[in-house]
């Protein structure tokens, strides 16, 4: 406690102001004086006077104390909320593109979010061998080997094999798709330039509005982000850098980074999240596939761990074609919306990729990459494929499909197909033709990463994120969304058709069943072994009576009878 203070307090009889018209000046400077005089006898006295006062002075303090903060947080309280009136009003004459694209914030923003943009990402040029490798030969001068082709009639049903089939599909040889790539990239409609938004600590401002990770986009935000420009920043995960798997959620191992950073004409990828699924090894692969065309296999902490124990990890992180990639710090506690990170993001985590198949954990592929994009996109003029459901067609059935077989729980769903009604979501039906269906089988998706597909995967994700991990309940809106805006398509193909080039296999929990059901049937319970071991005992002991043989001539007592027995007991068993 200063000198200054001290006096102050000693000198108060009445008012603040008389103490500083006739007390102060004279309280420091007697203060002072007593300082230097400590041996007198009159310091001592006067520190007997002062001893009183300071105990009052110390209860009074928490008092005084008490009311200055009370009056400091009044303050802060009425200041601030001027501030933010006068914010608010400067906030809402400021759009969204002078907020965030041309990255200008106002100060209100920056009190209660920080949010940047990242840089646009410059793809790398083909290294020259492999433009040499598709311009070697060019067929596309001459008549494509599958014009003539007619697509077969479905088989003849089958009792004995219930449920979709693959069809038959033409594809080119392995050469020939290759050298039917395009050699440029496709022409992105209405949009040329993608950036996404950065935000390290992501605030949540609204009940609904998805995860961290996703950055907790508004409503405003996602209205607006379906407004097709030439330029456009968007939430599409990996809110918390600019470099997706670096410290952003979904982490991953900086070798592994950079080995996804490299440049690729083709990547084929996948995931398993929780030891859900087994690893299917691809089948039919070509020479040039296997040495140009990596496979990736996202895993998490649980599922490695499963692979090590099974001795199926070599020294090189890889199951057969696969390349193994460990992510950490998964985003979520759902290890099936886990796994729709890649499955949509595969454009964020593979920035110079030009294509890329996705395919679920439980697939096996069985046809060549080239092969299946010259089918479903090259030949198509398409930058995004994906079949459609074998059986339902419409947004609304498959909700109720999805509560029935428990998929989600039923409150979630029912939230979604409400919020997307009240924006005009409608039964499908033949008025939206040439839309096929509104319901696909997201199992397999084939793109081009170009920016409008870029976005459509982002808004798709940041559906999937905001509402439930069912995709097959969001894809139609942000389809629709996309192509009411600009003029573009998906190549949405039959479910037959997929099933030619993939094989499903089960879940992992269904073939540990499976399994299980098989050793009960080859190995039946103990009691029943018992029971049989005690039977063969009893057999092997009485010995078996064998009928007499008769000598040569020798007459058979009562046959006539035993024919008569027999055909009676004939008869009773087949009338039961």
């Amino acid at each position: 406690m200063t000198g200054w203070s001290l006096g102050l307090r000693t000198g108060s009889d009445g008012s603040l102001q008389q103490l500083a018209q006739n007390g102060v000046c004279h309280s420091q400077n007697s203060f002072v004086s007593r300082k230097g005089s400590k041996t007198s006898l009159s310091g001592f006295r006067e520190k007997e006077k002062w001893l009183p006062s300071i105990c009052r002075f110390l209860v009074r303090k928490q008092v005084g104390m008490l009311i200055l903060v009370a009056f400091a947080l009044l303050a802060f309280v009425v200041g601030f909320s001027m501030v933010n009136k006068d914010d608010a009003s400067r906030d809402s004459k400021l759009d969204f593109k002078e907020r965030f694209e041309n990255n200008t914030y106002h100060v209100s923003a920056l009190l209660t979010r920080k949010v940047m943009v990242c840089g646009e990402n410059k793809a790398q040029l083909p290294p020259p061998h492999a433009l040499a490798m598709i311009q070697a030969k060019d067929f596309t001068a001459f008549p494509h080997p599958c014009q003539n082709f007619a697509f077969p009639p479905p088989p003849p049903g089958d009792r004995r094999r219930i449920g979709p089939r693959p069809c038959r599909v033409c594809y080119v040889p392995v050469e020939q798709a290759i050298a039917r790539m395009p050699r440029v990239p496709s022409a992105s409609p209405g949009l040329q330039h993608l950036t996404y938004f950065h935000e390290q600590i992501p605030i949540k401002t609204e009940p609904h509005g998805g995860s961290a990770f996703g950055g907790y986009p508004s409503l405003v935000e996602r209205n607006m982000s379906f407004d097709i420009k030439e330029s456009m920043t968007v939430h599409c995960g990996f809110v918390k850098g600019c470099r997706p798997g670096d410290r952003t959620g979904f982490d991953i191992d900086a070798a592994d980074l950079k080995k996804m950073e490299k440049y690729h004409d083709i990547i084929v990828a996948s995931a398993i999240f929780g030891n859900y699924d087994v690893i299917q090894q691809p089948k039919n692969s070509g020479k040039i596939a296997r040495e140009n065309v990596p496979f990736y296999m996202f895993v998490d902490e649980e599922t490695e761990a499963s692979l090590k124990n099974s001795s199926l990890l070599d020294s090189r992180n890889r199951v057969g074609l696969w390349r193994i990639i460990l992510v950490r710090n998964v985003p979520y506690s759902d290890a099936r919306r886990n796994g729709k990170v890649p499955k949509l993001l595969l454009h964020r985590l593979f920035p110079n990729v030009r294509y890329s198949i996705w395919i679920d954990g439980k697939l096996q592929l069985v046809v060549d990459p080239y092969q299946i994009l010259e089918r479903f996109l090259w030949r198509q003029n398409a930058t995004f494929a994906i079949s459609r459901h074998y059986r339902r067609f419409d947004v609304f059935e498959e909700a109720e499909a999805n509560k029935a077989a428990g998929k989600y729980d039923n409150v979630s769903i029912d939230h979604q197909i409400d919020f997307y009604k009240k924006e005009g979501l409608t039964a499908y039906s033949e008025a939206k033709l040439p839309i096929t269906s509104d319901v696909p089988e997201g199992c397999v998706i084939m793109k081009e990463h170009i920016p409008i597909t870029n976005l459509f995967t982002c808004l798709w994700f940041n559906e999937v994120d905001r509402f439930t991990s069912r995709d097959q309940l969001s894809f139609s809106t942000v389809r629709d969304k996309l192509m009411a805006k600009v003029s573009w398509n998906v190549n949405m193909f039959l479910d037959c058709e997929r099933r030619n080039f993939v094989i499903q296999a089960y879940h992992r929990d269904l073939l540990e069943q499976r399994a299980h059901m098989t050793v009960l049937r080859s190995h039946p319970p103990p009691a029943l072994v018992r029971d049989k071991s005690v039977r063969d005992s009893s057999t092997s002991k009485s010995p078996v009576r064998r009928p007499p043989k008769h000598g040569k001539g020798e007459r058979k007592s009562n046959s006539r009878r035993h024919r008569r027995a027999g055909s009676g007991n004939r008869g009773s068993s087949t009338t039961i």
